[in-house]
């Protein structure tokens, strides 16, 4: 993502929250992941004051509204205790940099679709949420960008999605990573477009070209739209001190087998 296509991770970000009107959670510690200047903050801050908001951003912004989110970022982890983080720290390294069992909500906005192994994102989620806690999560689904594929690959080069996971695909993942009663739905958004410049920068934000195009185009040869899919999703960590299935046996840890002795009557 990119600056210019902020208001659709805000927008995003807030069907996520009304989607987690019927959830009840008591939540302390929050992942925002990634964590973008956006109105979202104050509805997530209003749904759970009080909570310590952990966030890991995108790469560094400039500009006004850049610095009064670093800004609002500073005052939340001095009076409120977060932390905060590049995102590359993690795309390098791999690993969420928070404890094991650390926080009760991780809330991953139109990220998954741009990792290259977003089953390992699964298993570090589940490693950094408590007993009980939940993710909820939102991506962009394969048919994104339909319309540019279908054009002539010799004068625009469009890319798939790094990793274009359908709703049914994620579904069995986080079933596949411990995750219980997940909940997935889809939806699809239609964006019109008044020029070209305007559908070429949103590609280009959302990763859909190979390379920005150096010509051009004849009047139609572009669409007017740009069909987004976006999957929304979200299940419970319950159950972590259980062992892990594997090939359909269960295997048990000895440290969580416990004994007891007694001593035989005489």
């Amino acid at each position: 993502m990119t600056q210019s296509i902020t208001w659709l991770q805000d927008e995003i970000a807030d069907r996520m929250l009304q989607k987690l009107d019927i959830v009840k959670l008591d939540v302390k510690d929050v992942l925002l992941i990634p964590e973008f200047p956006g109105r979202y903050l104050t509805a997530l801050a209003k749904r759970f004051p009080g909570a310590c908001i952990h966030g890991i951003s995108e790469e560094p912004m400039t500009g006004l509204g850049a610095l009064r989110f670093q800004a609002k970022q500073l005052w939340r982890r001095l009076f409120q205790g977060g932390s905060s983080r590049p995102l590359s720290v993690y795309l390098k390294s791999g690993k969420l940099d928070l404890p094991d069992n650390s926080v009760d909500l991780i809330f991953s906005d139109l990220l998954l679709q741009d990792l290259a192994d977003p089953r390992h994102f699964l298993q570090e989620c589940w490693r950094v949420l408590k007993e009980g806690g939940l993710l909820s999560f939102s991506y962009l689904g394969p048919d994104t960008g339909k319309e540019l594929r279908a054009l002539d690959a010799a004068v625009l080069k469009s890319k798939n999605l790094l990793s274009p996971w359908d709703m049914h695909d994620m579904g069995d993942a986080v079933l596949g990573e411990r995750f219980s009663d997940p909940v997935m739905d889809m939806e699809f958004l239609n964006l019109d477009y008044a020029s070209d410049a305007l559908l070429l920068n949103d590609a280009r934000a959302l990763k859909l070209l190979q390379h920005a195009p150096d010509q051009a185009f004849k009047s139609g040869f572009l669409p007017q739209k740009l069909t987004l899919e976006v999957v929304y999703g979200h299940a419970w960590a319950i159950g972590k001190h259980l062992a892990k299935a594997q090939d359909n046996v269960a295997y048990i840890d000895i440290n969580q087998i416990g004994h007891k002795t007694r001593r035989d009557s005489a």
